[in-house]
């Protein structure tokens, strides 16, 4: 029997708020999720806004 497991990658933020402040996503993402909450960030002036792979059950750490 042939298994036809597929993997989810899950995805996470890291950015640095405009007040300079680091700041990381408690939520995972899929990928395209990710890439609209990363335009959303930039747009009210986030910098340094990344999108990070993450494993079940972590969280990313916020940018140092």
């Amino acid at each position: 029997m042939i298994s036809m497991t597929s993997v989810m990658q899950n995805y996470g933020l890291r950015w640095t708020d405009p007040d300079g402040t680091p700041q990381a996503s408690a939520g995972r993402y899929d990928k395209r999720s990710a890439k609209h909450r990363r335009t959303e960030l930039k747009a009210v002036g986030c910098t340094r806004v990344e999108i990070v792979p993450v494993r079940p059950g972590d969280v990313p750490e916020p940018l140092s």
